[in-house]
């Protein structure tokens, strides 16, 4: 019997790592979220590359839908290819990375911090340049991930930025919802997507579609998509989608909608079930009827957590396409785990 990938068995891992990290992480995240409430600040600026940066999309829609402040993603090359500080003295500003070492993420959470910003970083190396580059440092304790593709961590980093927000916000319900997220993730874990992966045999483009958080997790989703299948995912917004990529969806076309339970289902599952309608071959986490076909889903009891389970199984539909598809997902061609930009 061939032993699971490193992916495969680093999926299975995330809702006992996320347990882990809910365990032991209470006491740097009441320390940032009191310091965010001293400070109080007007805008919240996020720092990240990649999977990190979807992360930071997904946190952004959170801060923004339960504090009401305005959310920005600073381009990296602002401090470390052009050197220019920005005005950041009533900010806060969040950098994520795993590794905490790529150059122009340290930098610009270095030139925040110069600039006025209460810091925080969220990483899995917490002796790493970007935590010395904080003033709070947020440890993922994910363990070491060895596979190139980032699956527990970005999990993990999702969890960390929800559960500052609970407690910044006080939000005694998006804080219970956090807290219960080791149960629903692990039923997210046990959903099986194996019937799209036929479906797509012989494509290699599709697009996945989401609103709200759930946008982050579609972005994140094609990217995985490309990563480990060499499949051209692209992600967009139920509500974009018309305006021009709606030309390349001829029939035959893949469409994975990722609607979770808040108010954008309707908009996500109406647009899917539009584009399957017209021939598109239409995937949909959804149980609003309609002409794509339903995809199992574990539902968290929060709008804010719920789009976070459906990455957890479609992690596992990937790594199982990958390898359907004669790819191993541990190693991406021309990839590597760490990525230092400048």
């Amino acid at each position: 019997m061939t032993p699971p990938t490193f992916m495969r068995q680093e999926v299975d891992a995330i809702p006992g790592v996320v347990a882990n990290f809910l365990d032991r992480s209470g006491p740097v995240l009441d320390a940032a979220a009191a310091a965010l409430r001293a400070r109080d600040p007007s805008t919240v600026v996020t720092v990240a590359r990649g999977s990190s940066d979807h992360a930071c999309t997904y946190l952004k829609y959170a801060i923004e839908l339960t504090l009401g402040l305005p959310v920005a993603s600073i381009g990296p090359s602002v401090a470390s290819i052009y050197g220019r500080d920005l005005k950041l003295d009533h900010c806060a500003a969040i950098a994520i990375s795993q590794s905490g070492k790529s150059p122009d993420i340290v930098g610009l959470a270095q030139s925040a911090r110069r600039s006025g910003a209460s810091t925080i970083a969220i990483t899995n190396t917490p002796g790493s340049p970007l935590a010395d580059a904080a003033d709070f440092t947020v440890d993922m304790l994910a363990g070491v991930e060895q596979s190139v593709a980032a699956t527990k961590t970005f999990v993990t980093s999702v969890v960390a930025g929800l559960a500052l927000v609970a407690r910044w916000s006080g939000d005694a319900a998006l804080h219970k919802a956090v807290d219960d997220l080791p149960r629903a993730l692990a039923e997210a874990v046990a959903c099986d997507w194996s019937d799209m992966i036929g479906a797509l045999d012989g494509q290699n483009a599709l697009y996945v579609l989401g609103r709200g958080p759930g946008l982050a997790i579609a972005h994140e989703a094609a990217l995985k998509f490309k990563e480990t299948c060499n499949v051209q995912g692209e992600a967009y917004s139920a509500a974009e989608v018309m305006h021009g990529p709606v030309a390349v969806v001829t029939p035959g076309y893949p469409v994975l909608g990722l609607a979770a339970r808040d108010a954008a289902e309707p908009s996500v599952a109406d647009m899917t079930h539009k584009l399957a309608g017209q021939g598109a071959i239409g995937f949909l986490t959804s149980d609003r009827p309609g002409a794509a076909k339903r995809l199992p889903f574990a539902a968290t009891g929060h709008p804010l957590t719920d789009p976070l389970a459906l990455i957890v199984t479609f992690y596992g539909f990937v790594e199982a396409l990958a390898r359907h598809r004669g790819f191993n997902p541990d190693k991406p061609v021309a990839l590597k785990k760490v990525t230092e930009t400048l």
